[in-house]
């Protein structure tokens, strides 16, 4: 309260401990901007455990925690304590080409919470495997959404272990895991990773920053902004909420740099060809409506993961939950519009943004 900074060792010492041990139960892997934050919320609290010839009076415990939780890691591994999240980055569990210890580390990268949680309390991989194999006849059965999220939420350990550690192609997953590819499944397994709900929280903030976003767009200039202002334009005659937001998804795109072309994909009914697509938004028209699609489905890996989706909006957010879902990267011409979807629209780490969508952001705040 007077100013006077606290110097009790031992005292500081378990503070850093019980630090660690919290952050642990998150993530084994925390960011530097991870541990900035729980710093920043401590000495917040707490003032007077700032320490001097610091400029922040942080970087001691940042230090001090980026090196505890390193010492952890390594304990865990010595003695052989089970924890997927570091298990999965054994040195005898990677190719020979990336065994060392600090080359092609697989952690959370998108403020995923749980990346690779352990297995249920009492639950083995046998075990969990029989629950596998059980949601194969379950979601063939109609009306039974209900068992479903109950075995998927069960399952959800094993299968991201099978996600991030195995890396198995998309049309793989399918087969073992049908029915994470469904629209309620995909929702259901971005809320158990990141603990928030997708399309609830891109919509509410989508919505909320409209009227900014298009107040910035339609003061773009040059080659961005003559391909803004006829997406623009055509607002006023569009009376559906969800034409609207497509129109502004797709006005944002071009605000980057980022052509529609390279998410959107227009073929006709007869002609659904997607087999050498990376990841696309397929819209399909028929001959006789050549305006609005008879069909909006996803395309990841060349195999159409999702179909009879309502529009463009729709289609982007549950793509985010699929990368998310299937530990995908965001595709790089890209680069800038998925980092506004997931920092701006989702705001899962909003304060590590790209030089582009930062501006965004900074003009939306204003």
């Amino acid at each position: 309260m007077n100013g006077t900074s606290f110097d009790d060792a031992r005292v500081k010492a378990a503070i850093r401990q019980t630090l660690s041990d919290s952050i642990f139960q998150y993530t084994a892997y925390p960011t530097d901007h991870h541990i900035l934050q729980v710093v920043e919320a401590l000495v917040g609290k707490f003032p007077c455990l700032k320490e001097p010839g610091s400029f922040s009076g942080m970087y001691g415990w940042q230090q001090s925690l980026k090196t505890r939780m390193s010492n952890f890691r390594r304990m865990l591994k010595s003695r052989n304590i089970s924890c997927p999240e570091i298990e999965v980055n054994f040195l005898k569990r990677k190719d020979s080409s990336n065994q060392a210890p600090a080359k092609n580390i697989k952690r959370p990268k998108r403020a995923e919470v749980n990346y690779l949680p352990p297995f249920p309390v009492g639950e083995t991989k046998e075990g969990l495997e029989k629950e596998r194999l059980d949601l194969l006849y379950e979601v063939k059965k109609k009306h039974n959404e209900r068992t479903i999220t109950a075995k998927m939420a069960k399952t959800f350990a094993i299968r991201r272990l099978e996600v991030v550690h195995d890396g198995p192609s998309v049309q793989e997953f399918i087969e073992r895991w049908p029915g994470l590819f469904r629209e309620d499944q995909v929702k259901e397994e971005f809320r158990r990773i990141t603990a928030i709900p997708l399309e609830a929280t891109f919509l509410g903030k989508l919505d909320h920053y409209t009227p900014q976003l298009l107040k910035v767009m339609r003061a773009k200039g040059g080659v961005a902004g003559s391909k803004i202002c006829p997406i623009l334009d055509t607002l006023c005659q569009l009376h559906s909420i969800d034409q609207q937001r497509d129109a502004v998804i797709c006005s944002l795109m071009e605000y980057f740099g980022e052509n529609n072309d390279e998410l959107f994909l227009k073929c006709q009914e007869n002609d659904r060809s997607s087999q050498s697509q990376t990841m696309k938004v397929l819209l399909v028209y028929s001959q006789d409506d050549p305006v609005d699609p008879v069909d909006v489905a996803l395309v990841i890996d060349g195999t159409e993961v999702l179909t009879k989706l309502e529009n463009k909006t729709k289609a982007c957010i549950l793509l985010m939950g699929l990368i998310y879902a299937l530990n995908l990267e965001y595709p790089p011409k890209l680069k800038n519009t998925f980092d506004a979807f997931q920092k701006i629209f989702l705001e899962l780490e909003p304060k590590r943004l790209l030089n582009k969508v930062q501006t965004l952001r900074n003009k939306l705040l204003t």
